[in-house]
């Protein structure tokens, strides 16, 4: 999927629209995490660079379509103008696209930078609707959208707007399509997947798209316990999708057939309840005391996982082993990060709770590339269309 980005157009002297993904964490109005406005920062330096004029647009929390001071980016605006180390306008305009907001766009001049308000202070956001699109893009005389995280949402401001003005990617949006679709178009091999997470049911497209390309398949977390227990095994109380059983025994029956090595935990980390202080033993996967549940993978688990990373050239890994907000039952996503970091392969962390793991575990920077968008990038690795993207123009 080759498309245009801000590398294939003149942007001297143009009034840029560009889509990012401001939609961070904050306490009040105390941003806890920017890594989302820095993740953005490359784009607009490059834009400014290369005398472009600014104008950015995001959403922020779900204001549920009107104006809600709880949801606003005025914080976002301040704490770029000081990673950017220059002024950025706030457009306070609750209408997003008003006439305040207008007359800020009308007199910027080369090297400006201005932030609209929260695009979903509008319901026509989420509806994708034409006018709304059409105003936004009255502003500027192109689209540029680097929100990855937002890229399989069809809103008016990541693929309406792109109807009425030209549109390309920003340089996230490019590399998450360098690095994901270049994994999933030609891969290197051994090729393994990693999935964690909660349930199966989150996962069966995934699972699907990935059996035809992948080499290795590690199944971990809480959908792991359903894959065990269609093995006839006893999960106690463990989280188990009951209808997906015989979905868990076709999946295994598929990855035989393609002579897919499909890895399951071979010993568990087991407590009684879920708790953080919930005293706890590390069972076999298939001796599993029927009044206990399993909340991390153990650690011959960790030590075979570890194992088939290591000899993989390329890793991709979505959803964590465990209940790893817990430290008790964090050993065993500890132990597929630090495998991964240490990988000689290309390694790849498919965003949400993974991509957080892998940043609050220190491993962030020894990883080949951390995606940013947690359902996009289960979109993508699921094959499906993103919206966002493929509006874009092709190179």
């Amino acid at each position: 999927m080759t498309k245009k980005s801000i590398r294939d157009i003149d942007l001297k002297g143009k009034k840029v629209l560009v889509r990012v993904d401001f939609n961070v964490p904050l306490d009040g109005d105390r941003i806890t995490d920017d890594t989302r406005i820095r993740a953005s920062l490359p784009t607009i330096r490059h834009i400014l660079d290369h005398g472009g004029k600014i104008i950015l647009m995001s959403h922020l929390g779900r204001p549920k379509g009107s104006p809600d001071p709880k949801y606003s980016l005025a914080p976002v605006a301040k704490e770029l103008s000081e990673l950017l180390g220059r002024a950025v306008l706030f457009a306070d305009d609750d209408k997003v696209v008003g006439e305040s907001t207008r007359n800020a766009v009308d007199s910027m001049k080369e090297g400006d930078v201005v932030l609209l308000q929260n695009t979903r202070f509008r319901k026509e956001e989420t509806d994708n609707d034409p006018a709304f699109s059409k105003e936004l893009a009255s502003l500027a005389d192109v689209f540029v959208n680097d929100a990855f995280g937002a890229v399989h949402r069809a809103h008016a401001s990541t693929v309406g707007v792109a109807t009425y003005i030209p549109a390309v990617c920003g340089l996230l949006i490019e590399k998450e399509l360098e690095f994901l679709g270049g994994a999933l178009d030609a891969p290197k091999r051994p090729f393994t997947a990693i999935l964690g997470g909660a349930k199966v049911s989150d996962k069966i497209g995934v699972i699907n798209n990935l059996m035809e390309k992948v080499d290795n398949l590690i199944i971990g977390g809480g959908m792991a316990y359903t894959f065990l227990k269609a093995k006839g095994y006893e999960v106690g109380t463990s989280l188990l999708e009951e209808d997906k059983i015989d979905l868990a025994k076709e999946l295994m029956e598929k990855a035989k057939d393609k002579n897919i090595d499909l890895l399951l935990p071979v010993d568990v980390v087991v407590a009684e309840k879920f708790a953080a202080d919930a005293p706890h033993t590390i069972v076999k996967a298939d001796v599993m005391p029927a009044d206990q549940m399993g909340l991390d993978i153990g650690p011959e688990t960790s030590d075979l996982f570890a194992k088939t990373i290591g000899e993989s050239q390329l890793v991709i890994w979505n959803g964590p082993m465990g209940v790893f907000e817990f430290e008790a039952f964090a050993k065993g996503t500890i132990a597929v990060a630090k495998a991964m970091a240490q990988s000689e392969g290309v390694t790849i962390v498919g965003g949400g709770d993974s991509a957080s793991a892998a940043v609050n575990l220190g491993f962030a920077d020894q990883m080949t590339h951390i995606s940013t968008g947690g359902g996009a990038s289960l979109t993508f690795l699921e094959g499906k269309a993103l919206p966002g993207i493929d509006i874009l123009e092709d190179k």
